[in-house]
């Protein structure tokens, strides 16, 4: 720090004022800085300031998984928010294993993280003990039903299950189909799923064919699904399918195989994915806020946002397409 302060020609104090983010800096003297570091290699070791009772700039974010888009929006509203408080995430991915998120997150707390971004709001007691050691904030994302460690910021999951469901049964349809992915770890859409199920239940509706694959979502496999699906369930009117990957390839078998939609078959999502709007056919889905959620959880976890500490609950969207 001190070879940067001299080849910038400002103090040390300067230096670190500049490299913490905090006080007035005018551009200039950050461009000379910035310029300095660049010039001589230097690495600002975060670690040793923490020691020293700084606060550290890293937030851990824990995401269950990075295969479809849905979490690198979450991701790009994370980086985004944090980015405008000069702060850092650093994350890990889980693949839905219970395991690896006791895992990472005994490791990110031991790195000092000053707040953790958890997926869901079901964790395991290593999870919750290891947390409640430490004073740092956690926000629990893209669910809220039920008690969240510090707050949670998502959607009711029940409410986008039941208001499909009251859609489905408003156009007549009587013999649906789940499909999902995952294995079942995706607890989120199990939620969706059980709300869904109830109410066409109690609107007359059965369920005439429920798969969750254990594999991960995919197109090929939302397409695999509809045709065993279709084979085995030849009376299904309606597939509600857990996200819009799984939806997309429902729909591609259905145009390659003869089968209309939706005088057929009726096929409805879940996530509102920019990417369904290139489909030959709109796929009736719910749109979520995904980019809102982490960007609301990282102003959360930062200290950007004070309290109340409570469910953060964001606005989902019903969007009729055609295939309903």
């Amino acid at each position: 720090m001190h070879d940067v302060a001299g080849a910038a020609g400002v103090s040390q104090m300067t230096v670190s004022r500049v490299l913490r983010g905090e006080g007035y800096v005018s551009q200039d003297v950050k461009k000379r800085v910035a310029d300095a570091v660049a010039d001589l290699g230097y690495i600002h070791n975060r670690l040793a300031s923490v020691q020293r009772g700084m606060k550290n700039n890293m937030v851990g974010v824990i995401l269950p998984t990075l295969k479809n888009t849905v979490f690198t929006d979450v991701l790009g509203g994370i980086n985004d928010a944090l980015a405008q408080l000069n702060m850092r995430p650093i994350f890990g991915v889980t693949e839905y294993s219970e395991a690896e998120e006791e895992t990472l997150v005994r490791d990110m707390l031991a790195w000092q993280t000053c707040g953790l971004i958890l997926p869901g709001l079901e964790h395991s007691d290593a999870v919750r003990r290891a947390v409640a050691q430490t004073e740092v904030r956690v926000a629990e994302i893209m669910d809220v039903e039920g008690p969240a460690i510090s707050a949670s910021f998502g959607i009711s999951q029940q409410a986008a299950g039941t208001e499909m469901a009251e859609h489905l049964l408003s156009r007549g349809y009587r013999n649906i189909a789940y499909l999902g992915s995952q294995g079942g770890g995706d607890l989120r859409a199990a939620k969706r799923y059980g709300a869904l199920k109830a109410t066409l239940q109690a609107g007359g509706a059965r369920i005439v064919n429920e798969r969750i694959a254990d594999a991960a979502s995919s197109m090929p496999l939302g397409r695999a699904l509809t045709e065993a699906c279709l084979t085995q369930a030849p009376e299904c009117d309606a597939i509600y399918f857990s996200n819009d990957d799984l939806a997309a390839g429902g729909l591609m078998h259905c145009l390659a195989a003869g089968v209309s939609v939706p005088e057929d078959v009726a096929l409805a999502g879940f996530n509102g994915l920019p990417f369904l709007d290139a489909l030959p056919r709109q796929i009736t889905t719910t749109r979520t806020p995904r980019y809102e959620i982490g960007a609301q959880a990282a102003r959360f976890v930062a200290g950007a946002v004070a309290g109340p500490e409570r469910a953060h609950v964001l606005a989902a969207d019903l969007v009729v397409g055609d295939t309903t």
